[in-house]
């Protein structure tokens, strides 16, 4: 299980993240516009760099729904593979077979 802090850490980057998107989204593409004047582009790119750090998509981590796990995780289930296993034996996951030869 992982520290409470990490997993609430995540939430509150999540949700800022979801928040700050829009204006994070109209910032970019005025930087990204290259019709634009320099200045303009230059004042949207210290407008995007005043915003919040943990509002960046890129700093959200994935992690498991159930232990709070960083690695070893898939996406479609959004679980590590410790618990993926762990659910699978128990038939809690529809579809999900151990495979035997």
């Amino acid at each position: 299980m992982a520290k409470k802090s990490s997993i609430e850490k995540n939430k509150r980057r999540r949700k800022m993240a979801k928040t700050f998107s829009g204006r994070r989204a109209r910032l970019k593409a005025i930087v990204n516009d290259k019709t634009k004047p320099m200045e303009e582009r230059f004042q949207a790119s210290l407008k995007l760099a005043e915003l919040p750090r943990n509002s960046a998509p890129s700093r959200i981590r994935n992690r498991c729904e159930v232990t709070g796990r960083p690695r070893a995780y898939y996406r479609k289930h959004k679980l590590s593979r410790i618990a993926l296993r762990e659910l699978g034996n128990k038939g809690l996951i529809p579809g999900l077979v151990k495979s035997s030869w």
